[in-house]
């Protein structure tokens, strides 16, 4: 189903858009466009950027919010303040759309979403199809589309981008804005706490632009994934949820203990130990055979039966660089990984 463009703006008086960013560049052009052809409401927030996307805001005409940079940036708290932002200016606004600065809004998403919540009073927040703008750019940017693409039907969670009724978000308690990443998945584990459920709908509802196009990049993401495991499990790991743990146990065992094990104890077996690094194919084979079952073609399922247990290592390193954080007491800043 696709709004009319008429149909679309009138979702102006009740819904909203919070979009954030750090130096995107024309990204974030398109982004802000699409935001502006669905409603009157937009607030954009940028967390330090050099190019020029406070001033391209504000030509288009959209209230901007600048982050201080003394206290460390993080989507979270951008998303915070915009929703603070967006409710001063409107206050009788009643749901808000957050966007990412890297994605421009389908245009019958926002009107399709507030329908839905509207026909589910229980439902918090409802997300839809985001789709990789350059798949064909690279494999990266192959692998982040199929990450995307999450099952229709009630969802634990949401990403970056979603619909979210604005009195649900203010009971959760907003976004957690000390993580530098994983706040999505957090935030809606806590607003199912509260009640609320969760929607992925069956239609488009933003185009992404990753950019991911070089294998540092793709590394320094898997890093920030792991950082965001540590992270989750560290706040939810004990609840009932077992929020994250997993995933970080996941982690652990592939990138450190059959590595560990199958090096120490070589002498002892007389390089029988080895064997162990058998385990890593068994496993591709076993992510190959998920993925084609989900419609991958042969490429695209083994490079994301490969992938998926590469990024065992980087997450690792993620996870680590957490609890060193965190024992040190340190505060750690967002971990970029576009040019």
């Amino acid at each position: 189903m696709t709004a009319t463009p008429t149909e679309a703006k009138s979702a102006g008086s009740i819904a909203g858009v919070v979009a954030i960013g750090r130096n995107e560049g024309a990204r974030l052009e398109l982004c802000l466009a699409s935001a502006l052809a669905a409603t009157t409401q937009v607030v954009y927030v940028d967390s330090g950027s050099t190019d020029g996307s406070v001033e391209l805001a504000q030509k288009l005409g959209v209230a901007t919010v600048q982050l201080d940079a003394a206290q460390p940036f993080t989507a979270a708290r951008a998303r915070n303040a915009g929703f603070e932002r967006l409710a001063a200016i409107a206050p009788e606004l009643q749901w808000v759309q957050f966007i990412d600065g890297d994605c421009q809004l389908d245009p019958g998403w926002l009107e399709l979403a507030r329908q839905s919540l509207e026909a589910h009073p229980d439902v918090g927040a409802v997300c839809g199809r985001r789709r990789e703008r350059f798949p064909e750019a690279s494999m990266y940017n192959r692998l982040c589309d199929v990450e995307w693409n999450t099952p229709v039907g009630e969802a634990a969670w949401c990403g970056g981008d979603s619909l979210v009724r604005s009195a649900a978000f203010v009971q959760a308690g907003q976004f957690n804005a000390t993580m530098i990443a994983g706040e999505e998945p957090e935030f809606c584990l806590r607003l199912q706490k509260h009640g609320w459920r969760i929607l992925r709908l069956d239609a488009e509802m933003t185009l992404h632009d990753a950019a991911i196009t070089r294998f540092g990049q793709w590394w320094k993401r898997a890093l920030r994934c792991g950082y965001a495991f540590a992270h989750g499990a560290c706040l939810h790991g004990r609840s009932p949820q077992r929020f994250c743990v997993r995933e970080t146990r996941s982690v652990w065992f592939w990138a450190i203990m059959v590595p560990v094990t199958a090096l120490a104890l070589v002498w002892p077996t007389h390089f029988w130990s080895l064997a162990l690094f058998l385990a890593y194919p068994l496993k591709a084979a076993q992510l190959f055979v998920g993925a084609r079952g989900r419609g991958l073609s042969s490429r695209l399922a083994l490079q994301y039966a490969v992938f998926c247990l590469l990024g065992k290592f980087p997450q690792a390193l993620g996870q680590i660089k957490f609890h060193v954080g965190r024992v040190l007491g340190r505060s750690s800043r967002i971990i970029e990984y576009k040019p």
